[in-house]
């Protein structure tokens, strides 16, 4: 297999990693799969160096420890993304969102929508808006899509996305309307967007697809402030 991009998938279940190392090794991207918090730490030593990981925090006891350690011990600025289901707690993704994990993806999504949610992350260069910081934010939004009108709390937001936290969130791929007012301005954002991974235990992922520019302008200059 010949890539310069090697993928670490690390998580406890079969059927997952099989599943991303299947639309991986159809791009032709490397990868190493790892069952253990043993085998994803064994994994960061090896040759070619580890790209972006894909983390199953339930492999550790504190997985925001871990998470941590695995930074250190990659003795570089890696990329890392935290499977969507493996988020414990309300206070977990508080402690991730300080850590400025780069974002999350969806264990159960289906094959082709894996690598266009990894993609970001393997190249941003060419995804300048999508890999944006993140910054932590717990604001009113409302979300229609469909016949469904909803409101919830954001858990975050970048230049080209937000989260939403929801106990009940839309399913992958679903086309959505955002409406949310940033923090110190006074008229409302509109958003149309693509959810781009979703959980129960945690929420949703927006991508923004169109945006007005002038509504574009606040929200980068707010993410930029943060």
């Amino acid at each position: 297999m010949s890539s310069d991009k090697t993928i670490l998938i690390a998580h406890r279940r079969g059927d997952v990693r099989d599943r991303f190392a299947a639309a991986l090794a159809d791009a032709r991207h490397g990868y190493i799969t790892a069952d253990s918090e043993a085998g994803a730490d064994e994994a960061l030593s090896r040759t070619p160096p580890v790209s972006l990981a894909l983390i199953d925090l339930g492999l550790a006891d504190d997985g925001v420890a871990w998470l941590r350690q695995l930074r250190e011990r990659a003795g570089r600025r890696l990329p890392m993304l935290v499977f969507a289901g493996t988020v414990a707690s309300a206070e977990q993704a508080r402690a991730l969102f300080a850590l400025n994990v780069a974002g999350y993806i969806n264990e159960y999504a289906a094959t082709p929508q894996i690598l266009p949610a990894l993609a970001p992350h393997l190249f941003p260069d060419n995804f300048d808006r999508r890999a944006s910081p993140r910054v932590s934010l717990g604001i009113p939004i409302s979300y229609r899509a469909g016949q469904t009108l909803a409101s919830a709390l954001t858990l975050n937001i970048g230049k080209g996305g937000v989260a939403v936290r929801t106990m009940s969130p839309l399913a992958a791929d679903s086309a959505v309307a955002l409406k949310f007012r940033l923090p110190g301005h006074a008229r409302d954002i509109e958003v149309d967007g693509r959810v781009a991974w979703s959980d129960p235990h945690v929420g949703m992922g927006v991508r923004f697809e169109r945006v007005d520019g002038d509504d574009q302008s606040i929200i980068d200059a707010f993410v930029d402030k943060r």
